[in-house]
């Protein structure tokens, strides 16, 4: 594959976030990119490209936006709704980037703690029907995320382990949350035994499994390597970048759970570098729920196949371990933000403005990944 030019992240931002913030989805977008705008050193009228990805029943235009921010004229622009959270949003700007149809790009993630994740039945009311395939298994108590448990169970029947290797994930995450208190909703120390007291959502998932829903507003602003040099930070580069699927889109209909869309976007992005497994010395990987980011370990090549539960119980992935992962605490902890938080979080990481999460080994090389089932993504940072 012929090298394309680089793109660099050049800025970031969040809006205001909350369990209820009574924000609108416009007031939450114009915050984040004002946020993101003011890191990058740029104004509007420095930006010629609009990405946003949404919920969709959450959807946010990319021209409506460009219009509220006052940019004068788009060279490029996209809104969609299908697909692996941020991470489409920031492919497509890359990919604009990349082949010269834009120079600056204002990247967007807006969601909404209500329905974040798609519409979901009025179970008060008795009357509610559920509509498409799910009337087939919503009388068997089967909807909302039981997807999961079944991802879950067949890691345990096929590998051996064990709910404790699920809780090893969370509380490894929690630990970095307690050094994000600005951010992080969760940071109190947590046990194990915390963990498995925990209440099934449907077993073996745990409350404690499950991203925190909230109000939030992500982005990010991507440029041309020359343009990036010339802003305020340090530049973070994209290496390597790609998304992969599965032949069933239905996620409970992927044939093989453990080897779903992260293993073929995996695959791809390693195809793209000279980089290996053992030169990534951060990880954001995505925890909707805490077997994604698990199995993203395997699928990406930082531990055996099946052994993300001994390898996160070695340490690995703590703030002294060879992966440190998920060091703003994950959206188990700083709250859903579909993956754009892990894109942020390491570039702070790259860039040495983490604060008291900086890593020790000053990484130069992080991964970043979104999604799992039927579609996923993945890309490699770099810093200089």
């Amino acid at each position: 594959m012929a090298k394309m030019p680089r793109v660099a992240i050049a800025g970031y931002g969040y809006s205001t976030v909350g369990r209820n913030t009574g924000l609108s989805l416009d007031v939450l977008t114009a915050q984040s990119s004002a946020a993101a705008m003011l890191d990058a050193g740029v104004t509007a009228k420095d930006i010629d490209g609009i990405v946003v990805h949404s919920a969709p029943n959450q959807y946010v235009s990319s021209t409506h936006t460009a219009a509220m921010l006052g940019i004068p004229d788009l060279a490029f622009y996209s809104s969609s709704v299908d697909g692996a959270a941020y991470s489409v949003a920031a492919m497509h700007a890359i990919a604009a980037i990349a082949s010269g149809s834009a120079e600056t790009v204002l990247t967007i993630r807006t969601i909404q703690k209500r329905g974040a994740a798609g519409p979901t039945l009025d179970m008060v009311d008795p009357n509610a029907k559920v509509p498409g395939p799910g009337q087939l298994v919503a009388p068997y108590g089967v909807g909302g995320p039981s997807w999961a448990a079944f991802y879950m169970q067949r890691h345990m029947a096929k590998y051996g382990s064990t709910e404790e290797d699920f809780g090893a994930m969370a509380i490894a995450q929690r630990k970095f949350a307690a050094r994000n208190p600005a951010e992080a909703f969760h940071t109190d120390e947590l046990t194990m035994d915390d963990y498995m007291n925990s209440r099934y959502i449907f077993k073996p998932l745990h409350m404690l499994d499950c991203d925190y829903p909230i109000d939030s507003s992500s982005a990010l602003i991507f440029t041309t390597e020359e343009r990036a040099r010339d802003l305020k930070h340090k530049p973070v580069f994209f290496e390597a970048w790609a998304n992969g699927t599965t032949e069933a889109a239905d996620f409970s209909l992927v044939k093989e759970m453990t080897h779903s869309s992260p293993w073929m976007a995996a695959k791809r992005m390693w195809s793209r570098t000279d980089l290996k497994p053992k030169d990534v010395q951060t990880a954001g990987l995505y925890d909707g729920f805490t077997f994604i980011a698990m199995q993203w370990m395997e699928a990406l090549g930082f531990c055996e196949e099946g052994q993300s539960g001994p390898f996160i119980r070695s340490g690995a992935t703590g703030i002294d371990g060879s992966l440190p992962t998920n060091t703003d605490g994950g959206a188990c902890n700083v709250g859903r933000r579909h993956g754009a938080n892990f894109f942020i979080e390491v570039t702070r990481q790259l860039r040495g403005t983490a604060g008291d999460r900086a890593l020790p080994n000053n990484p130069k090389v992080g991964v970043v990944s979104n999604a799992v089932g039927g579609f996923a993504a993945c890309a490699l940072l770099t810093a200089e």
